[in-house]
């Protein structure tokens, strides 16, 4: 039988890759549907993900998802 066997290099891909830019897309979709944001909460919001997509995304999911819109 062949089972897959992840490899060091393909662990760090996935670790380091992938699961940072599928949260960073999850994020991104989760911010323009957002219906309580205005244009420029969710561009700030936007900027904070694109260039910092780990951290970004983090800090969207733990602090800017639950927030009211202050901005406004």
């Amino acid at each position: 039988m062949n089972y897959i066997a992840l490899g060091t290099s393909e662990i760090f891909i996935l670790v380091f890759v992938a699961l940072p830019l599928i949260l960073s897309i999850y994020c991104l979709i989760e911010i323009l549907r957002s219906k309580g944001m205005d244009a420029m909460y969710k561009s700030i919001w936007i900027l904070i993900v694109l260039l910092a997509p780990l951290l970004g995304s983090l800090l969207y999911l733990a602090w800017g998802k639950n927030q009211k819109n202050y901005l406004t």
